[in-house]
């Protein structure tokens, strides 16, 4: 993310957050303005705030699916309808993109359409991933249509890379126009390139969604990756700071401070970093580095890590109490933290799989291309970087330094595992790949209680679709409603 004045990005920020969130969502009734009222600048940081904050909501109702945290007594999730997500997309998202794509148009600012794009295919990205069909050409219609129709997932797919196709060449153009991107752009602040390696990134993050289903090929993958993020610096997130704070935060530190609900880690994570699945060989590593940014142990007198078992009660997987709760200052639940959405180290394991997949890797064979090996290193030493820890006895042991010959796809599913903790984008990894624990080390279905005995033995696999859409749309929703364990279109045979 780039540094801009923080003084005007808090000024913003705040703005946002206390204030203006009626005033920026156009698409209301309640809304204090009219749209001529508005200028195009206006517009961007409430539909940034929203693209990020649905990534939020989305993360919460698939982390415990793909056990990164369970309720605090080790609960496991049921079915989710993710309406925090849906709101955020199709309520204050996408109507406001149409609004900024509305006046770049009439204004010629091609890279304001550019980076409206981008948002818009973000956003159908992860409700197309959420609920598979969903509302796309009829979404933000208003008034003149309040009954939309939902278009299938290899539509909305189709739309996205046409649209992160059409801003990569707006991007790649010269903008003639005399409207300038500042820092109402809470992701880079105005800078133009790195909005182009973000389309790119995202392209490629896509079209990996599609090679198990034959729809891409792995050599387009890497074709495209290479285009994408060059370091750290590029990565796609939105801070907060510690009055307008994280919600993350707010969530599992002060809930828990307090004595309200929250989460745990679950021993998916835990037991992945803690030497349990990947023993270590070096003496100097007891654990990922990465763990103790993450999570912490609850009491004093333990010094092994316990992860908490999805839906056992709060019991690790040795039959003991868990005892690992999210870290109060770790990386993400810090007042200030971010909310991160696509890194520079996704895109390295991205092109690790791509090489690997293309290289006629299987989910158990060994061997990779060298310019894939590297990019599995790179990734891990990027995750290390963003995460502040030192990451060099980590590599060079050899439970991870394996060689290209000797690494296998869950070597590289592992690492952006880790790596994507909290990041809804796991839950497309463990779908992609159905649930296995030859590419997913260790992992094992929920326990099941009350909360999902419905579908006891069965792994959910998207959202049902939100009260409030049934209500207002039920005979269109109706035609496309399933089950929460039926695969979406990329997901299934």
């Amino acid at each position: 993310m780039r540094n801009y004045n923080k003084i005007i990005y808090i000024v913003l920020l705040l703005g946002l957050f206390s204030c203006s969130e009626d005033y920026f969502d156009v698409n209301r009734p309640s809304g204090t303005a009219e749209v001529d009222q508005l200028r195009i600048n206006d517009l961007l940081a409430p539909v940034i705030f929203h693209t990020v904050e649905g990534q939020y909501s989305a993360g919460l109702s698939f982390g415990n699916y793909v056990q990164n945290f369970t309720g605090e007594s080790g609960n496991a999730a049921g079915e989710t309808t993710a309406a925090g997500l849906w709101a955020d997309v199709y309520l204050y998202a996408l109507p406001n993109i149409e609004t900024i794509k509305e006046k770049a148009a009439e204004s010629g600012a091609t890279h304001y359409a550019a980076i409206a794009d981008i948002l818009k295919a973000v956003n159908l990205g992860i409700a197309t991933d959420s609920w598979d069909y969903v509302p796309l050409t009829e979404a933000s219609m208003g008034d003149d249509n309040l009954f939309p129709d939902f278009a299938s997932q290899e539509n909305v797919y189709s739309a996205i890379f046409d649209l992160l196709d059409g801003a990569i060449a707006d991007l790649e153009a010269e903008d003639t126009s005399s409207i300038n991107i500042g820092s109402e752009d809470l992701i880079y602040g105005g800078n133009v390139e790195q909005w182009l390696r973000a389309a790119y990134t995202f392209k490629a993050r896509y079209q990996l969604h599609l090679v198990n289903k034959g729809v891409v090929s792995p050599g387009e993958v890497i074709n495209t990756i290479e285009n994408g993020f060059t370091s750290n610096d590029d990565d796609f997130q939105m801070f907060y700071d510690d009055r307008s704070i994280n919600p993350r935060y707010s969530l599992e530190i002060l809930a828990r401070n307090t004595g309200n609900p929250h989460n745990v880690l679950a021993s998916q994570i835990v037991s992945s970093m803690n030497g349990d699945y990947y023993p270590f060989e070096s003496d100097a590593l007891e654990i990922d580095p990465r763990l103790p940014v993450f999570g912490e142990i609850d009491n004093s007198e333990d010094t092994e890590w316990k992860g908490h078992v999805s839906g056992g009660g709060g019991l690790a997987p040795d039959g003991t109490v868990a005892n690992v709760q999210f870290a109060d200052g770790g990386y993400y639940t810090r007042a200030e933290a971010p909310i991160v959405i696509i890194t520079y180290a996704e895109a390295q394991f991205i092109k690790a799989e791509a090489e690997f997949l293309a290289n006629g890797g299987t989910t158990t064979s060994a061997g990779i291309t060298e310019a894939g090996y590297q990019a599995y290193l790179e990734g891990i030493m990027a995750s290390m970087a963003k995460y502040g820890v030192d990451g060099s006895a980590y590599i060079n042991d050899p439970a991870v330094d394996v060689g290209a010959e000797n690494l296998m796809l869950h070597h590289i599913m592992k690492e952006k595992y880790i790596h994507n903790f909290l990041n809804p984008e796991s839950f497309v990894d463990f779908r992609r790949y159905d649930f296995s624990d030859e590419v997913f080390t260790g992992l094992t279905i929920r326990e099941d209680g009350e909360n999902s005995v419905e579908y006891e033995g069965q792994w959910f696999r998207r959202a049902t679709y939100p009260t409030t859409e049934i209500n207002r749309n039920g005979s269109v929703v109706q035609q496309y409603q399933e089950t929460p364990v039926t695969p979406v279109w990329w997901d299934a045979d």
